[in-house]
């Protein structure tokens, strides 16, 4: 089933034009828009793939609930669930493989995104949890971080539970009531492609510091 699901959601990317198009990919899901949801939030909290659109795939779903036929409770409990498990997932691959996923010249899994998350759990404790949540990447490697660390599963459950409830619960509410003013509903894909790009502007930040620090040592 698993397979299935992430297949599908492959399959939707590619046919909607890619993630800064989160409005086509959900209208497109027809009868398994739900499960596409669920699928991409888990795979990027649980299978350590930073790269999906979790923060703009929740706020548009929200906006677009009377389309899609999602009842916004269903949606936040879906949305809370899917990140709850996905970062049990990424706690348990970091207890059981530490830093053994991590290389410095891979595609995805950089030692230099694992070595980041352990600074942001190392500034804000167990609260990082719930912080990372609104940070894309480093919400995806904080809990392997977690999970390499001393904290048993008990207390990062709590903070992990803390952390998916308000998210979800944050950004379905923020989508469903703004999506009652007009200008917004009737730009829904304008706001959902903004929402990726303001997402990534951290990133952006963090490439041009780390380039410009490169560049730095090599003139020393």
């Amino acid at each position: 089933m698993t397979l299935i699901v992430v297949t599908a959601a492959h399959t939707l990317v590619h046919a909607s034009g890619g993630l800064l198009d989160p409005t086509a990919l959900l209208t497109g899901s027809g009868p398994y828009v739900l499960a596409i949801i669920i699928a991409f939030i888990f795979i990027e909290t649980g299978v350590l793939f930073p790269f999906l659109p979790g923060d703009s795939l929740i706020f548009t779903a929200a906006l677009l609930t009377t389309r899609l036929m999602i009842p916004l409770p269903v949606l936040i409990i879906a949305v809370a669930a899917a990140a709850i498990v996905g970062d049990s997932v990424g706690y348990a691959l970091g207890r059981r493989f530490g830093r053994k996923l991590f290389k410095p010249d891979a595609r995805i899994l950089k030692t230099k995104y694992i070595d980041r998350a352990d600074e942001f759990f190392a500034r804000y404790g167990p609260q990082s949890l719930v912080l990372a949540r609104f940070v894309p990447i480093v919400r995806t490697y904080v809990p392997p971080v977690v999970g390499m660390s001393t904290m048993p599963y008990r207390r990062f459950l709590l903070w992990n539970v803390i952390g998916g409830v308000a998210w979800g619960v944050i950004f379905a509410i923020a989508g469903f009531y703004l999506g009652k003013i007009p200008v917004i509903a009737n730009n829904v894909d304008v706001i959902a492609v903004g929402i990726v790009i303001l997402s990534l502007i951290p990133i952006g930040i963090t490439v041009v510091r780390e380039s410009r620090s490169r560049e730095h040592d090599r003139q020393l």
